[in-house]
């Protein structure tokens, strides 16, 4: 598959890592193509990882991906053309000093992201753990849970394909709304990387009997 990457941070670089380990081509979309930082992660992913503007990044895929910074994502996603695109909504709306969520209760990142993305099917997922979690995401031999939200069952079924081939153990969580609840997961798990004292080597996961 080929696949757009707004965005060439943390979680950007290592999704594009995990999936061209696994034989996907991924073009990053980002300002500069030839900063140093943007060369940095290419030479992680190898041969099939290019950057190039967003615009060219969306046009050169099948599938986007919005791994850009919170602040970045509004401008960014309103500059493009996305009608009838997939896309994978890996942010979640954090404050500058990580306190907390700019929105939430009524509204989320994810239904906002659909607002900006005009006509794309937007699909909330990758953004409830973190980005290290995104290159080994087995635990004990046993795959993370993902989840997922979004309203159209095709980009749905294009974001947990992508899940699954990278080792997570996606699960539905319901339409895009439900980002309400997926993006305080994520401050969540941040609160006990940063503050809690759990370090980043942990995971959120549903076990079943």
């Amino acid at each position: 598959m080929k696949i757009g990457i707004l965005g060439a941070g943390n979680v950007g670089g290592a999704l594009g890592e995990s999936w061209t380990r696994h034989g996907h081509e991924v073009y990053f979309g980002v300002r500069h193509p030839e900063d140093p930082k943007v060369l940095s992660v290419l030479k992680k992913c190898g041969p099939r990882a290019r950057a190039e503007t967003p615009a060219d990044a969306v046009h050169s895929s099948e599938v986007v991906v919005n791994a850009l910074p919170w602040p970045a994502t509004k401008p960014v996603l309103e500059s493009l053309n996305l009608q009838g695109r997939t896309v994978l909504d890996c942010t979640n709306p954090l404050k500058p000093d990580l306190s907390g969520l700019e929105c939430g209760t009524t509204t989320s990142g994810g239904e906002l992201v659909a607002q900006w993305a005009k006509g794309a099917h937007v699909v909330k997922i990758f953004n409830s753990t973190g980005f290290a979690n995104m290159l080994n995401p087995v635990y004990e031999g046993k795959p993370v849970t993902m989840l997922y939200c979004g309203d159209d069952a095709g980009a749905k079924s294009t974001a947990a394909t992508l899940a699954e081939i990278i080792g997570f153990d996606p699960i539905d969580a319901g339409p895009l709304s439900n980002s309400r609840l997926l993006e305080p997961l994520a401050q969540l798990w941040i609160w006990l990387a940063i503050k809690g004292g759990a370090g980043r080597d942990f995971a959120f996961q549903i076990v079943r009997r």
